[in-house]
């Protein structure tokens, strides 16, 4: 490994920024990480600072790099994120307009309903594979242009630049490259999923100025070098993606068919539909898996806007338990949940629900009930989300053979195991479970010529995974749905 090409992963997240750095075998050599603020200026609003997303993602990567050994050792950077988060800045300065709207925000549900009423969801749907949800950038980047009075003028003064976190990132790692990957473009509802770039008409009906957005570029090549001074020399970007489809990559669902699910903040299901444009008639998303000299391969997507921060609120917001590792051990404890339910709608419900103004619920709360019961009923309903997704997967036509599991929650083996149990399929965890960050590092190693296809890539790169095999009966499996079922009614 001392020879080996190293690859400089920015994984910026929902609530930290972390800098990894991989050989060429797909070991980690170091990292580095640090927290984000969360700004709630109302409620359903959720704001970053830009800025400190850029300082801080700058920290971790020196500190990243430092510890493998400097930046002379470093080949290649790769960068994945939060989608959706809109950031917008002035381009002669270089400088945010405002803070980041994060993907969680739900203030322009109003401006969604509004363009349902006139009937343009079919549209936006057949176009790009999205439905009309305050979750995708459109919106947020008209909320921006039409609230903010820097941002508006900016606009008016052709100097505003508005991107994804990916866009953001590489802006300023260059010094003013504006690009944005064709993954993360794909979940802004602005570009068509045929289509190598922004579609004007959607641009208009949206109210987002198509100047404003950097051009649609691969996910792996050469596009661009770093300033100098960020890390002591230049060194080529080569690799930009999406989170979910970075850790789709990463589970190594390389062909269609191969279906991977990531538990973090929220829980995104993504299924590899190759070249095949990808149809919904069950309100799933058609998205860009991954974009390589211009070609594209697809993939449909379930999103859920809540799973890990249930756990997060259980900890931050109830007081209940003090880590969230203490789950699995309460979970473990009782026999059952004591017919607790948990619907975590603390967001909206995403897909295949697709209800922005839904709230949570708690149901079938009793004496009997305890701290024990409400922390495996909070587990459970990462198997009854995942089974509406299932569900719906299998109307489309897209049904699951098995499921490859990652993110920071699929750590925990009773949670993995229930998984199971539910969609009665065997279930498949990589022993290193951050698989975002390594999907990153694939492509930009592919980017880097280190390998020339991302099946080379994951055949070196991709490690050991352990299996889960559904032991629940059917009767059991039919009452957790029915109980399931009636409290999702009740939101």
């Amino acid at each position: 490994m001392a020879n080996e090409p190293l690859i400089l992963v920015l994984d910026e997240g929902t609530t930290s920024t972390r800098a990894m750095v991989f050989s060429a075998s797909g070991a980690v050599v170091s990292q580095a990480q640090q927290d984000l603020t969360q700004y709630y200026p109302q409620p359903g609003w959720v704001e970053h600072d830009a800025a400190e997303i850029w300082d801080k993602t700058l920290s971790c990567a020196r500190d990243a790099a430092a510890l493998a050994g400097g930046a002379e050792k470093i080949a290649a950077i790769g960068i994945t994120n939060q989608r959706e988060t809109v950031v917008a800045w002035d381009k002669r300065t270089g400088e945010p307009l405002h803070r980041a709207l994060v993907w969680q925000d739900r203030r322009t549900a109003d401006q969604c309903a509004a363009l349902r009423r006139r009937g343009l969801e079919t549209h936006v749907q057949t176009v790009t594979g999205l439905l009309l949800d305050p979750y995708f950038s459109a919106t947020k980047a008209a909320w921006l242009v039409e609230n903010v009075e820097a941002v508006h003028d900016a606009a008016a003064a052709g100097t505003l630049a508005l991107g994804t976190i990916e866009t953001w990132l590489a802006f300023k790692l260059t010094g003013g490259l504006h690009i944005s990957d064709a993954t993360n473009a794909s979940r802004t509802a602005l570009l068509p999923l045929d289509a190598p770039t922004w579609d004007a008409g959607l641009c208009d009906m949206f109210g987002v100025p198509t100047g404003a957005l950097g051009e649609v570029t691969d996910c792996a090549g050469p596009l661009g070098m770093t300033l100098p001074e960020w890390l002591g020399r230049s060194v080529p970007l080569t690799g930009m993606v999406g989170d979910q489809q970075s850790a789709t990559i990463g589970q190594g669902c390389l062909a269609p068919g191969d279906v991977k699910a990531t538990y973090g903040t929220g829980a995104f299901v993504l299924a590899n539909m190759g070249p095949r444009l990808p149809r919904s008639s069950h309100r799933l998303l058609g998205t860009v898996l991954v974009q390589k000299g211009g070609k594209r391969t697809y993939a449909l997507e379930g999103s859920v806007f809540v799973a890990g921060s249930l756990v997060q609120w259980l900890r931050d917001g109830l007081g209940l338990i003090a880590s969230s590792a203490e789950t699995e051990a309460l979970a473990r404890s009782v026999e059952d949940s004591a017919g607790v339910v948990i619907v975590p709608a603390l967001s909206g419900l995403g897909a295949p629900h697709w209800q922005p103004e839904a709230r949570g619920v708690i149901s079938g709360l009793s004496f009997a009930a305890g701290k024990a019961h409400l922390a495996r009923a909070a587990l459970e309903a990462m198997a009854m989300q995942t089974h509406d997704l299932a569900r719906a997967f299998t109307a489309d036509g897209a049904a699951w053979r098995h499921l490859r599991i990652d993110g920071g929650m699929s750590a925990n083996d009773w949670m993995a195991q229930d998984l199971a149990d539910m969609l009665g399929l065997e279930v498949e965890r990589p022993d290193m479970v951050e698989t975002t960050a390594l999907g990153a590092a694939m492509l930009a190693a592919v980017g880097a010529g280190i390998f020339t296809t991302l099946a080379e890539a994951a055949k070196a790169m991709r490690g050991d995974t352990r299996c889960f095999r559904p032991a629940m009966n059917e009767a059991a499996r039919a009452d957790r749905i029915r109980l399931w079922e009636k409290a999702l009614a009740a939101v």
